[in-house]
């Protein structure tokens, strides 16, 4: 009886953990897709490949914390499958990011700084308030371990783009911007290969077939 109870209250437990995930995954989406638009809108304006960088860096993870809605509550299997697909576009991502901020370094014009700042600190507080919102489901399974690695990356991020404001000013040149924008990519690049490598992991688990009592005894 008593082991009864002790398995249900650790159900509705699970439920309202779920259901706690869900709601943050929610608020962080939406917040997400909305500086993605400022960014991206600033980022062309201003001139600078951090700003669009990171700009890009809330789209993917708007499209990121959709898939976590899509498969939460699902079989291990596929929130592995799903962390393993997140994985691959971040690290892709930070590839493209690479390749750009090489393209814009041989321009070599300069961003607005006021700008960079303005918008970097306005995103730094937004993932902030993600990250304090998924602090608590940091550890678990690869699926939620993905989701709180972008929003860390992010935040982490947003302080180097306030950074290369600050040196753009100074220096009346765009190498602070672009040096931002190679640290954001290598950022993306091995928070990537951290998500590959968890969910290579979980799936392997998922399929590895049980052992029997005859084989353990070979």
């Amino acid at each position: 009886m008593a082991g009864g109870c002790c398995g249900g209250s650790q159900d509705n437990a699970q439920k309202l953990d779920d259901r706690g995930w869900r709601r943050v995954l929610w608020i962080a989406l939406a917040i997400n897709a909305a500086m993605f638009a400022v960014e991206m809108v600033a980022g062309v304006t201003a001139g600078s490949a951090s700003l669009k960088a990171d700009a890009l860096d809330f789209l993917g993870d708007a499209a990121n914390y959709a898939i976590s809605l899509g498969v939460a509550g699902m079989a291990l299997v596929w929130r592995a499958r799903a962390a393993l697909a997140k994985g691959l576009s971040i690290f892709v991502f930070g590839l493209w990011v690479m390749g750009s901020t090489v393209w814009m370094a041989m321009q070599g014009a300069v961003p607005r700084a006021e700008t960079m700042g303005l918008v970097g600190v306005l995103a730094l507080i937004a993932n902030l308030i993600c990250a304090v919102m998924l602090w608590r489901h940091r550890t678990g399974d690869a699926n939620r371990r993905s989701v709180w690695i972008c929003s860390r990356n992010d935040a982490i991020g947003n302080i180097a783009v306030v950074a290369a404001a600050i040196g753009v000013f100074g220096t009346g040149t765009g190498w602070p911007d672009i040096a931002v924008a190679a640290i954001m990519a290598v950022l993306a690049l091995s928070g990537g290969w951290q998500i590959i490598a968890h969910a290579r992991q979980e799936l392997r688990g998922a399929v590895m077939p049980p052992q029997t009592g005859a084989a353990n005894l070979r």
